[in-house]
């Protein structure tokens, strides 16, 4: 699907809104993200929110090391608890990927099962 991701800092760079709207085969979908540090642990939050839920998940908690972030939580999906690892890293300046993955195993084996390629707008 194609879609559009909309970021607006917030706290000087300590925080920030992302709000993603896309149209897929499915119908269209529209997430809010709610990324902030955490200067005392040295790590970044991650949660997620749609329209039909209301209300922000379990946040993800993470870093970035070596271009790349990663950030974990644990879930209940299906009645099974989930590891659910979220990813994000540059391509080249104007270009990145994320990508969401399951593990029923603790982290030893994942299954990614959502992909993002990202291309800045230049013009904004």
């Amino acid at each position: 699907m194609d879609g559009v991701t909309v970021v607006k800092e917030i706290w000087g760079g300590r925080a920030n809104l992302a709000e993603f709207k896309a149209d897929g085969p499915a119908g269209p979908i529209e997430l809010l993200s709610l990324r902030w540090y955490n200067p005392t642990a040295h790590q970044w939050y991650l949660d997620f929110a749609t329209p039909p839920v209301g209300v922000l998940g379990i946040p993800g908690i993470g870093e970035f090391r070596n271009g790349r972030g990663d950030f974990y939580d644990q879930e209940s999906i299906g009645g099974k608890s989930l590891l659910v690892r979220f990813s994000i890293w540059a391509i080249t300046s104007n270009t990145a990927q994320s990508e969401q993955a399951f593990s029923a195993d603790g982290g030893e084996t994942w299954e990614v099962n959502w992909v993002n390629h990202y291309t800045r707008d230049a013009s904004l």
